[in-house]
């Protein structure tokens, strides 16, 4: 699934010229006029990848291109079913045997460069070279496409909403569909920046210019969504179970099924809100539906000299195929380290030492990592 760097069309950290960006797209796009993309989700899409992915189909319908939303896990947070709903996103989730992809003619990458979608190896398979990569995260030596716009901007929303201001498409406030996409940019351009506490200039600009076009009412009923009894319930098991060592707070909350996985980032910005804790660190054992395993955690800070990114690459290192098990951005991250073949087993007595064993394991990587050692 690449092609050679000659062919590839890049736009490096360094590189802020939109206009040029913008023209290598739209000539890309222009190239494969009637086609039928797939845009690729992470496989659990945030706010942030929605948007994009609805950007992107818009976009590429100026130039006959008809675009599939695809993503393979499940979309679990509140926030994010009311923002398909109300907005009336279509989003298709991959079924094993029910979903060809081989009648794709190309793959887009939004807010992703591959490394956290289990669909890559499905797409290599099927024959579906990778067309596009829009992401804001550090550069993943994971895929390359024929474009790749990479840049330190807060959110990819950021970026789609520099395509869209530089004219690969016009939105009319009269026009429900394009009030629609603003809405939900604005809302990855929020979610993504914690309420533009962390957004730069480039996210400032950006939510200025969408403000002629979006819902207000709309936003505010989507970030508005109540947390379910079951988010509550394990938001309350990272508070009963949280070590607190130097102002870090860690919490494992056991097992928990995928659906529910979007409690644990929700639990580490409710642990981050405790007096004197200024990092938190929440994960779990999620259970997937075909009965692989993972733990997944989350970190929050809101100390100027930690770096998540770094943190979590330094302290669960690489696997096999050479990709970290996390990384993250300027105040929060994520790591996902698949259990193999220990995953499953219905008894309780081996399931409950398997989590002793993951749960001591985690805190001691952040423990060491953060030079405290074991107590």
């Amino acid at each position: 699934m690449s092609q050679s760097t000659d062919e590839t069309i890049t736009a490096t950290y360094t590189v802020v010229n939109i206009e040029a960006i913008v023209g290598r797209l739209r000539a890309l796009l222009a190239a494969h006029q009637g086609e039928h993309h797939v845009v690729v989700m992470q496989d659990y899409p945030d706010p942030d990848a929605i948007a994009c992915g609805l950007a992107h189909q818009h976009i590429a319908s100026e130039f006959d291109i008809q675009c599939t939303l695809l993503y393979a896990g499940q979309i679990s947070h509140q926030q994010n079913r009311a923002l398909v709903n109300l907005l009336d996103i279509s989003l298709v989730r991959y079924q094993e045997g029910n979903t060809d992809l081989s009648r794709f003619d190309g793959a887009i990458f939004v807010d992703t460069q591959g490394t956290n979608v289990s669909l890559v190896p499905r797409l290599v398979e099927a024959g579906v070279p990778p067309l596009v990569i829009v992401d804001h995260h550090e550069r993943q030596a994971h895929l390359q496409a024929q474009f790749e716009d990479i840049r330190p901007v807060a959110a990819c929303a950021t970026m789609y909403v520099d395509y869209l201001r530089n004219g690969l498409l016009s939105l009319s406030p009269d026009r429900h569909e394009d009030e629609a996409l603003a809405t939900a940019l604005m809302h990855g351009l929020q979610t993504e920046t914690q309420g533009f506490v962390n957004a730069g200039r480039a996210e400032f600009q950006s939510a200025a210019w969408l403000s002629n076009f979006y819902d207000p009412a709309v936003l505010a009923q989507i970030l508005s969504q109540s947390r379910s009894k079951t988010v509550m319930a394990l938001i309350q098991r990272a508070l009963q179970n949280r070590e607190i060592r130097d102002n870090f707070s860690i919490s494992g909350i056991g097992y928990l099924r995928s659906g529910d996985r979007d409690a644990i980032p929700q639990a580490a910005d409710f642990l981050l809100t405790e007096e004197n804790v200024h990092t938190a660190i929440v994960f779990g054992l999620v259970a997937a539906e075909d009965g692989t395993e993972t733990v997944i955690g989350s970190l929050r800070t809101v100390k100027v000299t930690i770096d998540p990114d770094e943190l979590l690459k330094s302290a669960f290192g690489r696997g096999q195929e050479g990709k970290y098990f996390g990384g993250g951005k300027r105040t929060a991250g994520g790591f996902e380290i698949p259990v193999g073949f220990l995953s499953g087993n219905h008894d309780d007595e081996f399931r409950q030492l398997k989590w002793q064993v993951y749960n001591a394991q985690v805190r001691q990587r952040f423990f060491e990592h953060l030079g405290m050692g074991t107590q």
